[in-house]
C-alpha cells in the first residue's frame, strides 16, 4: 500500500534571490494545504533549518536541498536540484557529472532543474536551460518550471503587466521542448522521471510606479506542484519521513501537477502483470501482457504514451484501462479545462515494461 503527499521542491528565500525566509515558506505552504516544502537556495546549503512546522491542527515538513550551478560559467546553464544530500556540494558545480556522483555518494537525489528555459531578452532573463546531456545517474526533470514558463510569456512590458497581474493565467503545461527530449532519453532506455517545481522567489517587481508582489510563495504551492508515492503515512518524525520523500523521489513514485484547477491528490498510474504489479518507477515484465490503469480523481483528457507517441486516449474520462505487450517505458498525462483554455494537469512518471 502506497500513500500520497504533495509538496513543493523549487524554492528559494534570502539566503540566495528570493525574498522571504524558511519560516515564510512554511507558513505559506501551511496555508497551501502542502505536506511538505524543500527549500533549494543557489548554491548554499543552509543547515538546521528542517522541521515541522505547525498550525493548530495542520502541519507541514520543511527540508532543505540546494540548487547547484557553475557561477564561472558564462552563459549560466545546467542547474542541479539536489535532495537529501545533507551537505554543501556547490565546490563541485564546475562538472555536472561530479556533482551527481557527489549527490548520489551522499545518499541525496538529483534532478535537473527548468531543462527548458528560454530567454527573456526584454527583461535581460538569460537562457538558463540545460545543455549537458551526456551526464548519468539523475533520478530525472523537472518537467514543469512554473518560473520558466512565465518568463517565456515576457515578450512585452504589457505582457509582464497582465501576468504579473493575472498568475493564474500562466500555467498551460511543460514546454513542448522538455516533454520531446525527456520521451527522446526514455526511448533511448534511460531511467528518467519527472517533477513539477514552483521556481519560487516572490520576487518584488517595478514597473515604473507600479509595484507588484510577482507569484507569493502561497499562489505558488497552490498551483504546480510535485505528488510522491511513500510507503507508509508521514510520522512527525523529521529526519524518518524526509527519507520516505526522499526515496519516493529517487524512485520515480511522483508525478508533477498543476493543482490550482483541481487537486491531483489521487491520480494514479499503475501497471498489473500475471504475477507482479507495478507503481510509477516500477519495471514490470510484458510477458503475458500488462494492463496499465489510470486514474484521475475528477474527469480529464487522459492519454497514455510510449516513446513520444499517444498509445491509446480517453477524453473527458476519468480513468482508462489499456493492456500492453510491446517493451518501452509508459507515462500518463491529463488536460483540464481552466479559465477558458485546455491545460495540462497531471504528468506522471513512466511504468517501465522490459522484454
Amino acid at each position: 500500500m502506497t500513500f500520497e503527499v504533495v509538496g513543493n521542491l523549487h524554492t528559494h528565500t534570502a539566503y540566495s534571490d528570493g525574498t522571504g525566509s524558511h519560516e515564510d515558506i512554511a507558513a505559506a505552504a501551511l496555508r497551501a494545504g502542502l505536506d511538505f516544502v524543500i527549500v533549494t537556495d543557489h548554491n548554499v546549503w543552509v543547515d538546521g533549518m528542517e522541521g515541522y512546522r505547525r498550525d493548530r491542527q495542520r502541519r507541514v515538513l520543511l527540508l532543505v536541498g540546494e540548487e547547484i550551478h557553475d557561477q564561472v560559467r558564462i552563459p549560466q546553464k545546467n542547474h542541479l536540484l539536489v535532495f537529501g544530500a545533507g551537505r554543501e556540494l556547490s565546490a563541485l558545480a564546475e562538472s555536472p557529472q561530479k556533482l551527481v556522483d557527489a549527490a548520489r555518494q551522499a545518499g541525496g537525489v538529483a534532478y535537473l532543474a527548468h531543462p527548458v528555459d528560454p530567454e527573456a531578452p526584454l527583461f535581460k532573463q538569460a537562457d538558463l536551460g540545460w545543455v549537458s546531456w551526456e551526464v548519468e545517474g539523475y533520478a530525472g526533470l523537472e518537467i514543469w518550471n512554473a518560473m520558466s514558463e512565465f518568463k517565456s510569456l515576457l515578450r512585452s512590458r504589457a505582457a509582464a503587466l497582465y501576468y504579473g497581474f493575472n498568475p493564474e493565467q500562466v500555467a498551460s503545461g511543460p514546454f513542448p521542448q522538455a516533454l520531446q527530449k525527456w520521451d527522446e532519453l526514455l526511448a533511448a532506455g534511460k531511467r528518467v522521471a519527472v517533477v513539477g517545481g514552483a521556481d519560487a522567489h516572490e520576487l518584488d517587481i517595478r514597473l515604473g510606479p507600479i509595484r507588484r508582489v510577482v507569484f507569493p510563495y502561497e499562489f505558488h504551492f497552490r498551483a504546480v506542484n510535485t505528488h510522491v508515492l511513500i510507503d507508509s503515512p508521514l510520522s512527525g518524525d523529521t529526519a524518518g519521513d524526509g527519507r520516505m520523500i526522499y526515496s519516493g523521489l529517487a524512485r520515480g513514485r511522483c508525478f508533477a501537477a498543476y493543482d490550482l484547477p483541481a487537486s491531483a491528490r489521487g491520480f494514479r498510474f499503475t501497471g498489473q502483470g500475471k504475477e507482479t504489479a507495478a507503481e510509477m518507477g516500477d519495471t514490470i515484465s510484458a510477458r503475458h501482457g500488462v494492463t496499465l490503469q489510470v486514474w484521475t480523481p475528477s474527469p480529464a483528457d487522459i492519454r497514455l504514451l510510449r516513446a513520444g507517441a499517444v498509445v491509446r486516449e480517453w477524453p473527458g474520462q476519468q480513468g482508462g484501462v489499456h493492456t500492453v505487450t510491446e517493451p518501452g517505458a509508459y507515462r500518463a498525462e491529463a488536460y483540464v479545462e481552466f479559465r477558458g483554455r485546455k491545460r495540462g494537469w497531471i504528468f506522471s512518471s513512466p511504468i517501465y515494461v522490459t522484454p
